[in-house]
């Protein structure tokens, strides 16, 4: 069952980010399914977290997406080669979201090693947010996009995961966030091999 629009419209992100754990993301780009069971996510808040790119009210050209009801796709250019791919969440204006980080293939796997250029399935296929977007067909072109919809988007198949296998750790690579670094809204299903290698 698709994930509905309400699911994203949920106020707290970090709770949106731990439920995404055990769900699965799929994409259908020219025809061809792919995707996988998501097993590492950050979240991100517009209130009290200096990583948010929406922290202070930000409005960019970029950000605007951020403002939008939560439900649809904020993909952006990182290193000037990887795209991220993030979900808005919560209520129009209050510009909160989730980072998909970490992703278990199960779907379309060769259409996957061709996009990413390998010969095998190994975590460096889909374990890292730069990576998955690369292995799903995921580019700057899909921001803004409803991730309800028929291109992106993300399943419920009853797969819960235990409390006791979740781990929540500081998020990657936002030093510049100052105290709000050290907040452990980064989320990983422990026993999987398919997390991305950040510590």
């Amino acid at each position: 069952m698709k994930l509905p629009t309400s699911f994203y419209r949920h106020p707290d992100p970090v709770a949106i980010a731990r439920d995404l754990l055990g769900n699965y993301l799929f994409t259908r780009i020219n025809g061809v399914l792919t995707g996988g069971r998501v097993v590492e996510t950050e979240a991100y808040a517009h209130l009290g977290d200096q990583a948010c790119h929406s922290h202070l009210g930000r409005y960019t050209a970029r950000t605007k997406v951020m403002y939008e009801p939560g439900g649809v796709a904020y993909t952006y250019l990182i290193y000037g080669r990887y795209v991220l791919f993030n979900i808005i969440t919560n209520e129009a204006g209050k510009a909160d979201a989730v980072l998909i980080r970490g992703l278990e293939p199960t779907e379309g796997i060769p259409e996957m090693l061709l996009r990413r250029g390998l010969a095998r399935v190994q975590r460096n296929l889909t374990g890292g947010p730069g990576l998955l977007t690369q292995a799903l067909g995921i580019t700057t072109a899909h921001y803004g996009l409803d991730v309800t919809g028929n291109t992106i988007w993300l399943e419920d198949r009853g797969e819960l995961v235990p409390e006791a296998e979740i781990l929540a750790s500081p998020r990657v690579g936002i030093d510049y966030a100052g105290e709000d670094a050290a907040l452990p809204w980064r989320f990983r299903i422990k026993s999987s091999p398919w997390t991305s290698p950040a510590k």
